[in-house]
């Protein structure tokens, strides 16, 4: 079935930059953007350039007080760290707003209608942002930004579904008094960042995996945790951390998922989406670290949403 799939970037985001070899590099969107226009010249794809995230959208995520923070440690020069691994240069807080912009702006596309579905190829990525605390690659949290959005366009009922390697602490941090928003996290454990992924909470779906987890037993935990939990809860629109670094081929992580695997879960959630909330579903980058397998399961990922089977995957 033929779907129409916005695509959200914006050049800007790739001006942040910050340690030289740092894994979160402009190349990764570079990577990605190469590999659609390469392979997924598609009439049903259209491209949006991301606008800066509105000041007031903020409001329920992140403070004007972290805001602040942020806008003073911005740097004329050079790099100012807000965290160990993650670092400020002058393009940063732009990047970040438009990251952020876009994830908002392709949740009022999909519910308006505009769209089915939509991608965020953006960064930085945002799921290890909490609410005053910038942190692992992440400056603002992009997903709690454009769920809390979305219930203010009216949705009573938000589901975010993480896949990266890493556990999505900031999201979880964000949420985890608010029933309206259910939270479903994968990640290796125990691994960075030990922050959240204990939270015992009705809305918190945790899914730790040992390292050396593999695609079947990935797939079974995900049907099992996952699917219960979003019959239950019912939500107008699914929203996506799709991180790739959980690939046997990043270098960031221990899980040994294959090109398939993430052809599989996007196939999933796309389901899901068409059967729980009219197929409405907003995709953001997260992590993925290995520049050929993120470009390639991006690609995947995309194609799905195109309505395209990726199941088994085809490079």
């Amino acid at each position: 079935m033929d779907m129409t799939t916005l695509l959200l970037s914006h050049g800007d985001c790739q001006k942040h930059e910050m340690l030289p070899h740092h894994p979160e590099s402009p190349a990764r969107l570079l990577h990605i953007l190469r590999h659609v226009d390469q392979y997924l010249q598609r009439p049903g794809l259209l491209r949006v350039q991301a606008h800066e995230i509105d000041s007031a959208r903020f409001e329920g995520v992140h403070p004007a007080s972290y805001l602040a923070m942020l806008a003073e440690q911005k740097p004329g020069e050079g790099l100012v760290h807000i965290d160990s691994d993650t670092a400020l240069n002058k393009h940063s807080l732009r990047a970040a707003r438009l990251a952020a912009g876009a994830a908002t702006q392709a949740v009022e596309a999909v519910i308006s209608g505009q769209a089915d579905n939509a991608f965020c190829a953006v960064r930085p990525p945002g799921h290890h942002a909490e609410s005053t605390i910038g942190m692992g690659f992440c400056i603002f949290n992009n997903v709690a930004l454009a769920a809390e959005y979305a219930l203010g366009l009216g949705c009573q009922r938000v589901a975010i579904l993480d896949f990266d390697v890493h556990h999505g602490n900031g999201t979880v941090q964000i949420f985890q008094d608010r029933p309206e928003v259910l939270v479903c996290s994968s990640f290796q454990y125990p691994f960075y960042p030990g922050r959240y992924d204990r939270v015992d909470r009705p809305n918190i779906v945790l899914t730790p995996l040992p390292a050396t987890t593999g695609g079947d037993a990935f797939r079974a935990a995900i049907e099992a945790d996952w699917l219960p939990a979003l019959h239950r809860h019912q939500p107008d629109l699914l929203l996506l951390s799709a991180g790739f670094d959980a690939h046997q081929e990043d270098p960031m992580g221990g899980l040994l998922l294959g090109d398939g695997d993430y052809g599989w879960i996007s196939e999933l959630l796309l389901d899901l989406a068409a059967t729980l909330c009219r197929g409405r579903l907003v995709s953001a980058l997260e992590g993925g670290y290995n520049l050929p397998v993120l470009a390639r399961c991006a690609g995947l990922h995309l194609r799905a949403m195109l309505g395209e089977s990726v199941s088994p995957a085809v490079p």
